[in-house]
This record gives C-alpha cells, sequence and structure tokens, in this order.
C-alpha cells in the first residue's frame, strides 16, 4: 500500500475571519448600547468595530507563514 500524502488545509478561512470580527462586533454593540442606549450609535460602532476588525485580523493572518518542513526531519542540521 502506497503512502499518500495530506496536503494541509489552510487554517483561515473567509468565514473564519468573518464569523470573528462579528463576534467582536457584537460585543461591542453590546457595550455601546447599554453605555447609551442609541440605536444609532450602537450601529456605527458596531459597524466600525467589524470593519476594523475584520482588515486586521485577515492582516495578520496574511502575515503567518505556513510551516512546509517535515516534522520527521530536524530543522538544524
Amino acid at each position: 500500500m502506497a503512502k499518500t500524502e495530506k496536503t494541509p488545509k489552510k487554517p483561515d478561512s473567509a468565514g473564519k475571519l468573518v464569523l470573528l470580527s462579528a463576534i467582536a462586533a457584537v460585543v461591542v454593540g453590546a457595550f455601546v448600547w447599554g453605555g447609551v442606549r442609541s440605536v444609532e450609535t450602537t450601529l456605527i460602532w458596531t459597524g466600525v468595530t467589524f470593519i476594523v476588525s475584520l482588515v486586521g485580523i485577515a492582516t495578520l493572518a496574511l502575515s503567518v507563514k505556513t510551516d512546509d518542513s517535515d516534522p520527521n526531519e530536524p530543522r538544524l542540521k
């Protein structure tokens, strides 16, 4: 039986990035709503938080390099 090599899946997908940003936006929206009780202000803060966190998380995800080395071989020789 021949060994088949698995190709690792990319750990970050667009859905995960959007989900994390949505969670951050909901948390900020809840805090703002509790503080000011204004729908307009809450929606503005929620939208800004979603966009800023989405861009920030996507930028950090792009900066991470995947490790293509073989786990059975030492890195230093």
